[in-house]
């Protein structure tokens, strides 16, 4: 065999071996909506602005206080909750469960690749917004920070293969898990709640790109 290529093997393996010992933290997504300050008004009033209940694990983000519900052409979901700060669009992130109550259909989708997708309505206390686009279930994904991701040795975009709970009955390797890459970012493995279900993870457990 060549040597170059033998040298890019034992590398390769080196490599993942050294993803595969340090653990990514998951973080468990459940429904949740992005909002403009403009839909925000519509929903909750023009003298209201969203208040902080807790704040996530990503810098400057939190979850809201407020509560609003999305209505699709088969059904409804009461109490969705905000994820602040306000952004430049609408975005509604639901589960594939939550898109068969809804009666919608809506793309696997990195956040804010909003292309080609379907609209929901979210009724508030003070109105109702009918967005014609935003309607997403989220591609799984980690965030890095950017020295995170050089230690990971992964790059902003690239795809990875990550192993969740390891050594129990519900151990799970997922495919094609996204790597999205900022200096304001904090090292978190996004995982849907019915993902999370499956693999039998918690919020902080650990998992490994493998």
């Amino acid at each position: 065999m060549d040597e170059t290529l033998v040298k890019a093997m034992v590398e390769d393996i080196k490599l993942r071996e050294e993803r595969s010992a340090m653990p990514v933290p998951v973080g468990i997504s459940n429904r949740h909506v992005h909002l403009t300050k403009e839909d925000f008004k519509t929903l909750f009033g023009a003298d209201c602005d969203d208040t902080q209940l807790k704040p996530v694990k990503q810098p400057g983000q939190y979850a809201c206080n407020e509560l609003f519900d999305l209505e699709g052409p088969k059904g409804s979901i009461k109490g969705v909750r905000m994820i602040g700060p306000y952004r430049k669009y609408s975005q509604v992130e639901v589960s594939a469960a939550d898109a068969r109550r809804l009666g919608v259909e809506p793309p696997i989708r990195d956040s804010g690749k909003l292309e080609n997708t379907p609209g929901i309505k979210l009724v508030g206390p003070k109105g109702t917004v009918t967005l014609t686009r935003g309607l997403i279930m989220s591609k799984r994904h980690i965030h890095f920070q950017t020295r995170e991701a050089e230690a990971f040795k992964v790059k902003d975009g690239q795809e990875v293969r990550v192993l969740c709970g390891r050594g129990t009955e519900r151990e799970a390797i997922y495919e094609r898990v996204l790597c999205r890459v900022l200096d304001s970012f904090s090292l978190e493995l996004h995982l849907d709640v019915e993902e999370a279900n499956a693999a039998g993870m918690k919020n902080g457990d650990p998992a490994f790109i493998v």
